[in-house]
């Protein structure tokens, strides 16, 4: 097992080193450079575009998820171990200067998220009374290869509700048996258990009840974490400065404590960050290709600030958390080891039963998007009902057997197939970025006017693949669509 971990964590550093590192950094700087910096200009249309209305169909029910749905579901992915075992983890290996490298990845990748998120709306399509969409869906119909686009969900759906779902399980698990001190054998296995049964009785009821479930599960965890986490800011206010300064300082240089060089606390921050806030992975775009809005662009910006809410709040908070109280980190121990101890010294004991609840809602709605996202993949490449059965039941033994697995090797193992991941999305992103651009125009367009940007595929009839967005009608959902 030692054997199999380290060469998978190798090959995983020289993957992330050689290829995705450039891809990614390069990608988002020009994303940032041909949008105007739409990550930072159109900051208040974020927030705007979030309280939409749902358009509604010939009958009066909503099209599909609402926006604010849609950024539920992709925030109940983002929001998950990664903000507190991944932010621990980054420092642990990286030190306090990974998390720098952590919010400028946040920043830069925030183009790379409006521009997937707008590609995945404008190739959506309608899936029994709900849109469906995502990277495969946007290489098969804008780039006219289905091949890449099921060479992509394969990927996806091992690396998100098999490994990634697995690790949140194990967390759980972990933070658990850790609250309980001295735990039987059986512990883990009855937990994995009982996470598994709540995962089968949520996912087999279809992306509305996923986005019911994490519409409520999201901003209740949020709240509550950062709550926690501003408690042990104001309890150690002074250390504050002293936080920042290491943040910084540590960034641009070598790192004593950790031993790792510039390079490693770099390669580390984006890591962990892209984990994190999933920006240019390929995974958001399936959550907001789910939305029923009246132009591709608001998803694009919609979920841009998913990746602000996760890195720069709740990330932003841990990394606080455990640094304020001045670990060793000599020797720390990946995961969410530092976060707990740093909130038993600053509040008390009783913070492990707290933060025992907040890991389980933070990884339990995290496995439910997860789920999503493969579902809308599994779909993709295959309309047997048989098949997404199957799906369902490998997704609920692996959150059980996740519960009692190795955590290096799942860490390790999810940061390579990430990396596979990024790269093929990246590429399609890339070769389909101009008609982002486009769409970006246009919305700026109508909304110089004063109006609520709308858009019709008569607006681009030159783009090949857009089944939706018939007409203004059915889009607004002013009134039924004449067929």
């Amino acid at each position: 097992m030692d054997f199999l971990n380290t060469f998978v964590l190798t090959a995983g550093d020289k993957l992330w080193t050689w290829l995705v590192l450039p891809v990614v950094v390069g990608l988002g700087l020009y994303f940032t450079a041909r949008s105007g910096v739409v990550q930072f200009r159109l900051l208040p249309e974020m927030f705007r575009t979030l309280r939409d209305k749902t358009p509604v169909d010939e009958n009066g029910e909503p099209q599909s998820v609402s926006a604010f749905g849609a950024f539920t579901i992709s925030a109940a992915s983002r929001v998950g171990v990664g903000n507190i075992a991944g932010v621990g983890t980054a420092i642990a290996v990286g030190g306090a200067g990974a998390v720098f490298w952590m919010w400028v990845m946040a920043f830069i990748g925030g183009a790379s998220s409006f521009i997937e998120s707008t590609l995945a709306q404008l190739f959506k399509v309608r899936d029994r009374g709900e849109f469906r969409g995502g990277p495969a869906y946007y290489m098969q119909h804008g780039l006219r290869s289905r091949a890449m686009g099921i060479a992509f969900a394969i990927i996806l759906i091992v690396c998100f509700p098999f490994a990634f779902s697995s690790l949140q399980a194990n967390t759980i698990t972990a933070t658990v048996t850790s609250t309980v001190g001295e735990s039987p054998s059986w512990l883990p296995w009855a937990i994995g258990a009982g996470i598994a049964v709540l995962t089968a009785a949520v996912v087999f009821g279809g992306v509305r009840r996923i986005a019911s479930v994490t519409q409520t599960l999201v901003p209740l965890m949020a709240l509550v974490y950062l709550l926690l986490g501003l408690a042990v800011v104001a309890v150690n206010i002074t250390e504050l400065p002293t936080v920042v300064e290491q943040i910084l300082g540590s960034a641009w240089g070598p790192n004593e404590v950790v031993g790792a060089s510039l390079g490693y606390v770099v390669l580390t921050g984006i890591k962990r960050g892209m984990f994190s806030n999933e920006a240019g992975l390929g995974s958001a775009p399936n959550a907001g290709a789910s939305a029923a809005v009246t132009h591709p662009v608001k998803q694009g910006l919609v979920q841009t600030l998913g990746v602000y809410f996760d890195t720069f709040l709740v990330c932003s908070i841990t990394a606080f958390i455990i640094l304020v109280s001045a670990p060793d980190l000599a020797d720390a121990e990946r995961g969410i080891g530092l976060t707990q101890n740093a909130l038993v010294d600053a509040l008390g004991s009783w913070t492990n039963v707290a933060l025992a609840i907040i890991v389980f809602m933070l990884a339990f709605s995290s496995i439910l998007g997860n789920y999503y996202y493969g579902e809308s993949n599994i779909e993709f490449i295959t309309r047997r009902r048989q098949v997404l059965i199957g799906y369902r039941v490998l997704v609920v033994v692996a959150v059980l057997l996740g519960s009692v697995a190795s955590a290096d090797l799942i860490w390790n193992s999810a940061d390579a197939v990430m990396g596979v991941m990024a790269l093929i999305n990246l590429v399609a992103i890339a070769a389909l970025s101009p008609i982002a651009f486009r769409l970006l125009r246009d919305y700026r367009a109508q909304r110089a006017t004063g109006r609520d940007p709308v858009f019709t595929r008569d607006r681009m009839s030159d783009i090949r693949g857009v089944s939706c967005w018939e007409d203004e009608a059915s889009v607004t959902g002013e009134m039924p669509t004449v067929r």
